[in-house]
């Protein structure tokens, strides 16, 4: 018999639950126990305009919670937080323990509670005491996990690791994380096989490095507009680049946040062109290409939303992604990149899977000089920027969630053998 599981999360499948990468993680781990033969409910902050319930595919539910908080508050899952997280907390608990581990345990099943970031915190620790109360402690497993640091002053951490095992998503999260007294095991994060299988069409990319022109090189990079990101970087890389006598064309897509003002502005003060580029149909590729190829912009900025085909086909078009953080927990954007048969140039943090000059590009400072150096090398050796991308790929195959979730299999199974003994000894 397959256990159940049951993934607490604020984001979640939804647009509207979308705001980062936790919302596609906790999407394409569900989907994945799903596809394995477990029984996978997912609860999350959902689009109140949708069901309260939906069932994609066997063996998974989505439940999306909150909804009547949501109509009240339409700009996406963190809008009206605070409220959010005190009825996820109120509400979440009883029926994740009647409804997951009570139907489990009357069938002889163990269920396994998974709970990500601050905002399930308080929700998990609930979930343990109820469960404590009844005397059916033993008959689920209980993890937290941390995909950032965001929300740590909130947590209560000796309630929570009382009540769960605590996970995290790299080693460099874990060194973190033992800087305020708590170990976690790490459990990467992973890509949908898909991902390999599915993008990007060769006739798509084709035509997207022909819209983007003569270029050299062809840069991109996708992400929030927040200092930790290295936007900085990105564009005084793209000078150093033009004033080398490259013809470097670097296309960007932001988000809404205050500093990308700031990141254009000094594109603009270091003499590069900024262009904006939109489409209104999102889902139309034919016609983004199209606008590209009328373009003319040093820095291209789309503003429309990308999807999962335009965004992998756009990374295999250009000759490198930019994805050098500063800080990065783990790095999925770069594996993403690797996977759709793209050049990855990540920082030096979360980013394990990375390696220098092996499979990615990987940059240790703040300096566009250092990154315009690596850029240069590439565009003066394609064959270098051949073998990287191929090694990326071979890399990428090692993480997709079918992979993962079998790791996360025998990681679960040493915390049951863990949390037996510590049970035995508490009676």
């Amino acid at each position: 018999m397959h256990r159940p599981y049951a993934i607490l999360s604020f984001e979640g499948p939804d647009r509207y639950a979308q705001a980062g990468g936790l919302g596609v993680r906790v999407t394409g781990l569900a989907q994945a126990l799903a596809d394995a033969g477990h029984p996978t409910n997912l609860i999350f902050v959902g689009d109140p305009a949708l069901p309260a319930m939906e069932s994609p595919q066997p063996n998974l539910t989505w439940r999306r919670w909150c909804q009547w908080i949501s109509r009240h508050h339409p700009h996406g899952v963190y809008d009206g937080e605070d409220g959010k997280v005190n009825d996820y907390t109120a509400t979440v608990p009883r029926f994740v323990v009647e409804e997951i581990v009570g139907r489990a345990r009357a069938q002889g099943a163990r269920a396994v509670i998974m709970a990500e970031e601050w905002q399930t915190a308080r929700a998990l620790i609930a979930i343990d005491a109820e469960m404590r109360s009844r005397g059916w402690r033993d008959d689920a497993t209980l993890l937290w996990n941390a995909n950032n640091v965001f929300g740590f002053e909130r947590i209560d951490w000796g309630a929570l690791q009382r009540a769960a095992t605590l996970t995290t998503v790299s080693k460099y999260m874990k060194h973190v994380m033992w800087g305020i007294g708590v170990n976690p095991m790490v459990i990467p994060n992973g890509i949908p096989q898909t991902l390999i299988d599915d993008y990007p069409a060769k006739n798509d990319v084709r035509a997207f490095r022909n819209a983007l022109g003569a270029h050299a090189p062809l840069l991109a990079k996708v992400g929030r507009f927040d200092p930790d990101k290295r936007w900085m970087q990105a564009i005084e890389a793209t000078a150093v680049l033009k004033q080398w006598g490259f013809q470097p064309r670097l296309v960007v897509r932001g988000g809404m946040e205050p500093h990308g003002r700031d990141v254009f502005a000094r594109a603009v003060q270091l003499g590069l062109r900024v262009e904006d580029v939109k489409v209104e149909r999102r889902d139309d590729v034919d016609l983004l290409v199209d606008v590209l190829r009328s373009t003319e912009g040093d820095v291209v900025n789309l503003v429309s939303f990308l999807t999962p085909r335009m965004l992998y086909t756009l990374y295999a078009a250009v000759d490198a992604v930019l994805a050098n953080s500063g800080r990065e927990p783990f790095g999925l954007v770069g594996l993403e990149v690797m996977a759709s048969r793209g050049l990855a140039v990540t920082g030096a943090t979360g980013e394990e899977y990375a390696e220098p000059f092996g499979n990615a590009i990987v940059v240790d400072t703040d300096d566009g000089r250092e990154l315009a150096t690596y850029l240069a090398v590439l565009a003066r050796d394609p064959q270098l920027a051949k073998r990287l991308r191929k090694a990326g790929r071979r890399t990428a195959r090692r993480y997709t969630w079918p992979r993962v979730v079998e790791a996360l299999k025998h990681k679960i199974a040493a915390i049951d053998a863990e949390v037996s003994g510590y049970l035995m000894n508490e009676e």
